[in-house]
């Protein structure tokens, strides 16, 4: 998960909400574990539905790879479902949905997750299965180079043959310079080519480890019972090798980098990236509270001026990438009108951008954008599953209890805030902008 994502709602139902949520937010109950060989377990019990998620989570993901050898966690998230010494190819997937269950898996610049959804009295099956492909999966050089074949078609799909997303990929990899985010999740095309098995056999020998993975199970269960399966079938593995987290310190800026893009496409894009901190960091809360304030729905600052007003823009958008580690990326960004200029809607962006860093936002706009952040936050919580992942989320980046905090934070959050770490982070020289440019489409 990136970022706390924002929903539009409905005067009337932001209202409620803001009403609501002062009496439902309370500390989450979750009993928190870890066993002799590292393993971590957060267990919450809710018995509201008698379904259940398991997940496990590796502290693995691109910015623990390098120069050469990016792509290899997302195309290990991949090998995890070829097969085991025990299992073959298809049958973990095979197996849950035959419980009547479903799973799948994830891959980010922080983490690699795997997660089943499922009635709660099956439970043991994806402990099971989860258990056998910590230890036992299968990396041929003929199955790894394979699949890997498969992720650069995927590849091609979603970046090559997509102009906006390719863009995306451009600025984040001019954005940073030293900083391992700057290569994608799913590697350069480059790497992939000439990838290595042995590497991908190497990386899951050090990443994929009791000691290096955290449990969470979130539903209707009993927390000693799902415990007590949990040692049975992850105790006897071994701790793997001690892996320190990767520590960069991201070179400083001095100014504005740009990045053009000619590709086929409809209409112009342009996107600006800001380097700013993260999310559980001095002024990330303020800046969760300035992507709401901006781009929060139709009716906020950006659509507004560049659609509704200028119309220069068929859509125009900023969004806060807060939920890092390190120190990641504000955006902002939109889609020309056809006809339009993209040089007069890059200037547009500016201009709002300027306008509240020199002023600060009204009160009902500071409320407006705090209840939509709380009543996405409670909203999102009614599922399992995402209750889940955004305890895993917060204790990837710096410990689950975060999520404690966050919307304390988040109420702390002044309009003077807001303009303060709009005038300190969104300048030029914090920004990396990416223009697409688009070429006549080939017949």
């Amino acid at each position: 998960m990136s970022k706390i994502k924002i929903i539009a709602l409905s005067p009337l139902m932001v209202l409620l909400l803001a009403l609501l949520i002062p009496l439902s937010v309370s500390a989450i109950n979750v009993q928190e574990h870890v066993l002799d060989n590292g393993l971590k377990v957060l267990i919450l019990e809710d018995h509201k539905a008698p379904t259940a998620t398991f997940q496990i989570w590796y502290r693995v993901g691109s910015r623990d790879e390098q120069i050469g050898k990016t792509g290899l966690s997302h195309l290990l998230e991949h090998m995890m479902f070829k097969g085991t010494k025990e299992h073959g190819p298809k049958t973990f997937s095979q197996a849950i949905q035959r419980a009547g269950g479903t799973d799948n898996a994830f891959t980010t610049g922080e983490y690699t997750g795997y997660f089943e959804l499922l009635a709660s009295d099956r439970l043991a099956l994806p402990i099971e299965l989860e258990a056998d492909r910590m230890q036992n999966l299968v990396l041929t050089d003929e199955s790894v180079l394979s699949e890997r074949d498969v992720v650069m078609e995927e590849r091609r799909m979603r970046y090559e043959d997509d102009p906006q997303n390719l863009l995306h990929e451009e600025v984040v990899a001019a954005a940073f310079k030293s900083h391992p985010y700057r290569w994608p999740v799913i590697g350069w095309m480059s790497d992939l080519k000439t990838l290595n098995p042995a590497d991908l056999r190497q990386h899951y020998a050090t990443y994929y480890a009791p000691n290096n993975a955290v449990i969470l199970v979130v539903g209707d269960v009993k927390p000693d019972e799902i415990l007590a399966k949990v040692r049975d079938a992850f105790g006897k593995i071994p701790a793997g090798p001690s892996t320190k987290a990767v520590s960069v310190s991201e070179a400083e800026q001095y100014g504005e980098k740009r990045v053009v893009l000619r590709k086929e496409a409809e209409l112009p894009v342009v996107m600006s990236a800001y380097k700013v901190p993260a999310i559980h960091q001095e002024d990330g809360p303020a800046l969760d509270v300035l992507s709401n304030i901006l781009s929060g729905g139709k009716s906020t600052r950006i659509y507004h001026a560049l659609v509704y007003e200028k119309q220069l823009a068929l859509s125009a958008w900023a969004g806060y990438d807060g939920m890092h580690r390190d120190a990641y990326l504000f955006y902002t960004g939109a889609t020309a009108a056809r006809g339009k200029s993209i040089e007069d809607v890059e200037k547009a962006l500016v201009t709002e951008i300027e306008k509240i860093s020199k002023e600060p936002p009204t009160d009902h706009e500071i409320q407006k954008a705090k209840n939509q952040i709380e009543a996405t936050f409670i909203l999102e919580q009614d599922s399992f599953y995402m209750q889940a992942r955004l305890i895993g989320s917060f204790e990837m980046i710096g410990g689950w209890k975060l999520v404690d905090t966050y919307l304390e934070a988040i109420r702390k959050v002044t309009a003077d805030d807001v303009r303060r770490v709009a005038g300190k982070y969104l300048v030029p020289e914090k920004r990396t902008t990416g223009v697409l440019i688009p070429l006549e489409t080939k017949k």
